[in-house]
C-alpha cells in the first residue's frame, strides 16, 4: 500500500495538465484565434456578398436583375467549407430579412422580408443550400484543382438556378414579360456566370490562405 501511495501522485502528475500550465494557455488562446478568424471570415464574406448586390443591371426582359452576387457566393463558400459557408449565407438572408439594405437594389422589388416572397426570392433561399454543398465538395478536395473547383461551383450555380426557376414558376411570368421560368431566370445569366466563375477560380488558393487556412 505504501509503494501504491508513493506512486498515485506520479501517475496523476503525469496524466493531469495544470489549470495554469502554459501550454493549456497557448491551445486555448489558439482555439480563440481560430474561432475569432472564422467568425470574421463569415462576416467578411456575408458583407461581400452585400455589397456585391449593390452593382445590378436591371434586364427589360426578366425581373431578375444581373449581378455579381451567385459567383461571390459560391466562391465564399468554397473557401468557407460547409458549415461556415452556409452560416454566412444565413446571416446575410436574416440581415436581409431584418430591413438592412444588403439585397440587389430594385425600384421594383419588395425591401425586407418581402424580398424573399417576390420573383428573386428563390435564389435568395437557394444560397444556403448551394454554399452547404459547394463547400462539402470543396472539404473533399474538389478546390484544390482549377477544372474541379470550377466543377464544384458550377454544380452549386446549378442549384441557384433551380431555387430560382422554381420559384419563378410558381409565381408566373409578371406583368409586361412573358417566358417560360428558364427563359426569365436561368438562360439569361448562364453564359455570363459561368465565365464569372472561371475567372474566379484562381483567386481561391490565396482567399484560402487569408481567411480560415483550409
Amino acid at each position: 500500500m505504501a509503494n501504491m501511495e508513493i506512486l498515485r501522485p506520479r501517475l496523476s502528475g503525469a496524466t493531469m495538465l495544470p489549470l495554469s500550465s502554459p501550454l493549456l494557455a497557448s491551445w486555448t488562446a489558439s482555439v480563440e484565434h481560430r474561432r475569432l478568424v472564422r467568425i470574421a471570415a463569415v462576416l467578411f464574406c456575408a458583407t461581400l456578398i452585400a455589397a456585391t448586390a449593390q452593382v445590378s443591371i436591371p434586364l427589360s426582359w426578366t425581373p431578375v436583375p444581373l449581378t455579381l452576387q451567385p459567383t461571390i457566393v459560391l466562391l465564399s463558400a468554397t473557401v468557407l467549407g460547409a458549415r461556415l459557408g452556409s452560416a454566412c449565407l444565413g446571416v446575410y438572408l436574416v440581415a436581409g430579412m431584418a430591413g438592412l439594405p444588403v439585397f440587389a437594389w430594385s425600384p421594383g422589388l419588395a425591401p425586407g422580408i418581402g424580398r424573399l416572397l417576390g420573383p428573386t426570392g428563390g435564389y435568395l433561399l437557394a444560397y444556403p443550400v448551394a454554399a452547404y454543398l459547394v463547400g462539402r465538395l470543396a472539404e473533399r478536395g474538389m478546390d484544390r484543382r482549377y477544372l474541379t473547383a470550377v466543377g464544384a461551383m458550377l454544380v452549386g450555380l446549378g442549384v441557384i438556378y433551380l431555387g430560382g426557376a422554381a420559384w419563378l414558376a410558381v409565381l408566373g411570368a409578371p406583368a409586361g414579360q412573358s417566358g417560360t421560368a428558364a427563359a426569365l431566370g436561368v438562360y439569361p445569366f448562364i453564359v455570363a456566370d459561368v465565365v464569372k466563375l472561371a475567372l474566379a477560380a484562381p483567386l481561391l488558393p490565396s482567399l484560402r490562405r487569408f481567411t480560415v487556412g483550409r
